[in-house]
């Protein structure tokens, strides 16, 4: 009997251990990997829960997913972190477009698969727009990535301000951290890749898998922003950075399903809640910027299925001005995005929610193809003896596996 009793203890105990481990790996579901225990529910003629709860709705073939991880501005709050759209494809296809302050913290509650997140559009290099670019490339290294970050920015008018030279400058200044992980993570994974194109050219910057990204001039405040159009599959989304209306805008969106544009304040609206002078207020809202009634009447002219309205501070007193301001010259379908605002799109459909996550949830755990994916041997030789030799013998625990 005692043997027996023993036997299921031991049984018992092996399935903890199972139960607690086993999350750290996640499930593959139809090709995608999910978080460990979700099972993605197919969504049936547009029947959409009123929340979408991150991991739990297959994305059908024909089907687009935006997210906005961030809608807000260089002075971000916890609830309005700077600008960033995710944009899934049922063709397993992941976009990202910008990745400003804050929103790589909004990725990483979605609990998605991190080595589909691997493509950034940079319309221009502010830090609210480019600023989590770092925070990306080696969180998404650690947590399940193993091929290059590829980032799709403009040129500017000199080299030095430029998509490139960005890129170069952050890979030089995180050498510390990234040189330290090498071994430990697959060595693909710790590559970032930029991709500059000429800012002035209307044109095609990817084409891959039956997805076009096309790239056109953007107005603010000085050479070297961009706006893109992305199509997929009859579907289409168009994403503007920061900018004043332009005729690039104006042709390239034109009858678009999803076209996010900035839909800034008012002069006076601005420094009533900044406080910023006339002059100064002018200047940001209306001359490198785009305030309520300009944003209604681009969206007059480009017609989309959807306009989406974002780049504020989204307490309820100031989108409500902002939002009466464009509906003096827009009557047409609007969305106010703040963090989280999520739209499923289909040829005869958008929906428009909320996302709800959990605010402690983990990473869904890296996959077997990370695990597989080529190496080197974990960093050794970057201390001094001097410094080795202070570690304090005998209080870490020897391993208990092979480990050569």
């Amino acid at each position: 009997m005692r043997r027996i009793l023993v036997m299921i203890l031991v049984a018992a105990a092996g399935f903890l251990l199972f139960a607690t481990l086993s999350p750290a790996k996640p499930d593959k579901m139809d090709g995608v990997n999910v978080p460990f225990g979700r099972v993605p529910q197919e969504i049936r003629n547009n029947r959409y829960p009123r929340t979408y709860f991150p991991g739990t709705e297959k994305l059908a073939p024909d089907e687009m997913r935006i997210v906005a991880l961030g809608t807000g501005m260089p002075n971000q709050s916890p609830s309005n972190v700077a600008a960033c759209f995710l944009v899934e494809l049922g063709n397993g296809e992941s976009f990202l477009f910008d990745m400003g302050t804050g929103s790589s913290d909004r990725l990483a509650g979605l609990e998605g698969d991190y080595s589909r997140q691997d493509k950034v559009f940079i319309s221009h290099l502010h830090t609210d727009h480019a600023g989590d670019i770092a925070a990306l490339w080696v969180a998404g290294w650690l947590n399940g990535r193993y091929e290059p970050l590829h980032v799709y920015g403009p040129s500017g008018s000199a080299p030095e301000l430029g998509t490139k030279f960005h890129v170069d400058h952050i890979r030089d200044a995180w050498t510390w951290d990234v040189t330290s992980r090498a071994g430990t993570l697959p060595n693909a994974g710790g590559e970032i890749v930029a991709h500059e194109f000429d800012y002035s050219k209307t044109a095609v910057i990817y084409e891959e898998n039956g997805v076009t990204v096309t790239s056109f001039p953007a107005i603010h405040i000085r050479d070297g922003s961009v706006s893109f159009r992305l199509e997929w599959n009859g579907l289409s989304f168009v994403f503007g950075g920061d900018s004043v209306p332009n005729k690039w805008f104006a042709k390239e969106a034109v009858d678009a399903d999803v076209v996010v544009h900035e839909c800034f304040f008012t002069p006076e609206h601005w420094m009533e809640i900044s406080g910023f002078p006339y002059k100064q207020a002018y200047w940001v809202t209306s001359q490198i910027h785009t305030p309520p009634e300009a944003f209604g009447k681009l969206m007059s002219m480009v017609k989309p299925r959807m306009a989406v309205a974002y780049h504020y501070w989204n307490h309820r007193d100031v989108e409500f001005e902002i939002f009466e301001g464009v509906r003096k010259t827009y009557d047409g379908p609007l969305t106010m995005a703040d963090d989280l605002t999520v739209l499923n799109v289909t040829k005869d459909h958008i929906e428009v929610r909320e996302v709800t996550f959990n605010h402690d949830s983990w990473p869904q755990g890296t996959s077997v193809e990370w695990d597989t994916a080529p190496r080197g041997e974990p960093a050794t030789g970057l201390m001094t003896d001097w410094l080795k030799e202070g570690a304090l013998e005998g209080l870490n625990p020897p391993p208990k596996q092979p480990i050569d």
